[in-house]
């Protein structure tokens, strides 16, 4: 376990972050409605996306990929022009609380230009269905797909030192989530199925996991930003589970046994102020009590999705923990 600073008693950001954190909030509880359903052309008033660009932008160009159009499952390519050959790839699911979001809108186009940039690594992000139009298990099913279309197709996606035989997955909040129950999927696949892409790491910044009894810091960071109990209940309501199913609490009741599968090695990102938090650590202890290996970092002073912010200073520092832990990854393939 790996803490970046000593906690703080109160949450204290710049006003830039604060303003910002009202506005999504503020847009989110105005599309849900009580009945589970969300008000998308509301949302569309605010639904400022950024377009693929081939041209390198800060050394990073983006291209975009269908795989399926009738189900609008596509994924866009960062591609860093940086030298040098075996170039990692990671795969990224986007957060959103499974309902809201995509990899073309600004927040999440921004961040995995950053990690193209910083890691550097080709980076995958994947567009899957959102509830409650797609309720579970059509996210699972959509990042399954991306990667199979990848495995099939890599040789006219990927440049020449593209190194699909060190992939990672990545995902933060519902992202998290679904990179971890992919993952899972792609573990218990026949061999034949994979033979290109070979996962070495799992990157899970915040999942979003819960179960039906209320946690301590559930309890605790009442008003903390973005995470409620009342939003989360929503966001498994929108998915059609309830929140003992097996992908939702996966150390719980009805979890999945992992012992016997290849899982990667994952690194678990939490923070000081998430109300998920005790779920994310439960996550983390599980991974180790099914014999796999698992990392824990902690930003105690932080909030969920924090790293979405560039003025953060830990946001910088998460990213360069990502860089360590590919490196480490990758070090360990030759040891």
């Amino acid at each position: 376990m790996a803490t970046d600073s000593q906690p703080n008693q109160k949450l204290t950001l710049p006003l830039k972050t604060r303003i910002a954190l009202t506005v999504i909030s503020t847009m989110t509880d105005n599309a849900q409605r009580p009945d589970g359903t969300i008000n998308r052309r509301f949302l569309r008033l605010f639904d400022f996306r950024a377009p693929p660009n081939p041209k390198p932008v800060n050394s990073v160009s983006t291209t975009d990929f269908v795989v399926d159009q009738s189900r609008d499952l596509w994924f866009r390519l960062y591609t860093p022009h940086v030298s040098g050959d075996k170039i990692p790839v990671v795969v990224f699911f986007h957060g959103g609380g499974f309902a809201f979001l995509s990899p073309n809108a600004y927040p999440y186009d921004n961040v995995c230009r950053r990690f193209a940039r910083k890691l550097p690594a080709y980076v995958i992000s994947v567009n899957y269905r959102l509830a409650p139009e797609h309720r579970y298990p059509a996210q699972y099913d959509d990042g399954y797909d991306a990667l199979k279309f990848l495995e099939e197709n890599h040789g006219k996606i990927l440049p020449a030192n593209a190194d699909l035989s060190r992939c990672l997955f990545a995902g933060d909040s519902a992202g998290g989530n679904i990179a971890h129950n992919v993952a899972v999927r792609i573990c218990r696949a026949p061999s034949q199925c994979f033979t290109a892409v070979k996962l070495i790491g799992l990157i899970s910044i915040q999942p979003f996991f819960g179960g039906e009894e209320r946690t301590e810091a559930e309890k605790r960071l009442v008003g903390a930003p973005l995470v409620s109990p009342d939003r989360t209940d929503w966001c498994w309501k929108a998915m059609g589970l309830n929140r003992d199913h097996e992908a939702v609490n996966v150390g719980g009741p009805n979890a999945v046994d992992i012992s016997d599968l290849d899982y990667p090695e994952t690194m678990v990102v939490v923070a000081g102020f998430d109300p998920l938090q005790d779920w994310q650590r439960s996550y983390y202890e599980w991974i180790k009590l099914s014999g796999k290996r698992a990392t824990l970092i902690e930003y105690p002073n932080m909030f969920h999705a924090f790293y979405i912010f560039p003025e953060l200073p830990e946001s910088g520092q998460l990213i360069m923990r990502i860089k360590d832990f590919i490196a480490e990854r990758v070090a360990s393939l030759s040891a």
